[in-house]
């Protein structure tokens, strides 16, 4: 794909909410993959940012369940 191509839509929630798209596959990256990341390497803490905004901290609770803080920024 070259600079000015703009990847086209591929559900409907990009299609009518591109805002909303990006949060929500953040948030399924977070519950999904990174804490997979997390437990997978035996980790007790983990902050990420992506650059744009998004965050997220992963940690243990003293009943060694995972505690995610997550946040979203939207710029329009």
């Amino acid at each position: 794909m070259q600079m000015n191509e703009s990847k086209a839509p591929e559900t409907m929630e990009e299609e009518y909410n591109p805002e909303g798209a990006v949060r929500r596959k953040w948030a399924d990256f977070v519950t999904a993959e990174l804490v997979d990341f997390f437990t997978g390497n035996r980790l007790e803490k983990l902050t990420i940012e992506d650059g744009n905004g998004n965050k997220a901290k992963l940690s243990h609770t003293k009943d060694n369940e995972i505690k995610i803080e997550s946040s979203s920024t939207t710029i329009i």
